[in-house]
């Protein structure tokens, strides 16, 4: 089956590439996985690059961005090593997922690429009218092997009504909840919830962000496995950066399974 955006999305007018984030895992004692975010060819941020995706290129974005990130992970994850590639993608930008999806299979076929090392991530913070239709997405990602996730949980537009619609593998907390919670029984509280309602639920949490020894160690001992954030290490261009903040030897690859 063909889609709308398949057939008639501009071809993008600009070149970008991919800066790599490592995801810590504080039970194992090592990286699970890395996250792909866009930049410019020189390096620039995410929105040098966004601020040229024009509306009806949004599509050809989303899938070049796919094929940039496994193209990329390929080359640099070390052979043999179980680490996670997450890639963003867009649920308003997938109009027919089975569809959608070819261009990524192909990437992964095409680079030797295993599809169970790929996670899907989805912001909160995008408007989703049709939550029938981000359920057909989930759907279809998870019969190919694909774990999902919801990006920057707790700050944008459904909510705990993602969870109770359906229940993605992996939860990224957002920043805005993290940021100081080491001094905000406020923040505490709310974390502690969510992760008690993810635990009922089987999903995974992650705690996004992370900039302070302090925010990482209130986050572990409330039950968190996996971190992400500055305090770990910042997004490197094109490479995979060493995590040298955590004071325990950290192997730059190896990667546990989401339980």
């Amino acid at each position: 089956m063909a889609c709308d955006g398949c057939t008639t999305s501009s071809k993008l007018d600009f070149d970008f590439s991919m800066a790599f984030q490592p995801i810590y895992d504080a039970v194992a004692g090592r990286v699970w996985g890395y996250e792909a975010l866009v930049r410019g060819v020189s390096g620039e941020g995410a929105y040098h690059v966004l601020s040229q995706v024009a509306p009806e290129q949004k599509y050809r974005f989303d899938q070049d961005c796919r094929v940039k990130a496994i193209e990329l992970a390929s080359r640099l994850f070390p052979a043999g090593e179980d680490l996670i590639l997450s890639i963003n993608f867009m649920p308003n930008a997938v109009y027919e997922p089975a569809a959608c999806l070819r261009a990524t299979l192909l990437a992964a076929r095409r680079c030797s690429f295993p599809t169970s090392s790929i996670m899907f991530e989805f912001t909160e913070n995008e408007e989703v009218s049709d939550t029938s239709h981000l359920t057909n997405i989930i759907t279809e990602y998870r019969k190919h092997g694909f774990t999902t996730a919801i990006d920057d949980f707790g700050a944008g537009h459904a909510g705990l009504g993602l969870l109770v619609d359906f229940q993605p593998d992996l939860i990224k907390i957002d920043m805005k909840l993290i940021r100081g919670i080491d001094a905000s029984p406020a923040r505490q509280a709310v974390v502690a919830g969510i992760i008690g309602i993810a635990g009922e639920l089987g999903i995974t949490v992650l705690a996004e962000g992370i900039e302070t020894e302090a925010e990482y160690l209130v986050l572990k001992d409330a039950g968190i496995r996996l971190f992400q954030g500055y305090w770990f290490a910042k997004p490197a261009f094109e490479e995979l950066p060493r995590i040298d903040a955590v004071p325990v030897s950290v192997p730059v690859s190896g990667a546990a399974t989401i339980a």
